[in-house]
């Protein structure tokens, strides 16, 4: 059975062909966009975690550094 990791970051209008290019090169499929609760669109995606959980580390840092650049911080 497949085993899959998530991932939620916000699409900025302005560059949202380049963020979703950016995480599809990274293997994150997207599933889903919505608005978010302070109004800015949300997207979703998922990527199969690997056998020996390799994935799931690499998912975690880049959640992280897609925080730290959505708040404005040094990536």
């Amino acid at each position: 059975m497949t085993t899959w990791e998530y991932l939620t970051t916000p699409l900025l209008i302005h560059n949202t062909a380049a963020i979703l290019n950016n995480w599809g090169k990274q293997g994150w499929e997207l599933v889903q966009v919505v608005q978010g609760p302070e109004g800015g669109l949300v997207a979703y995606f998922k990527r199969a975690v690997s056998a020996d959980g390799a994935g799931n580390a690499a998912g975690l840092a880049a959640a992280e550094q897609a925080s730290r650049q959505f708040e404005g911080g040094a990536a």
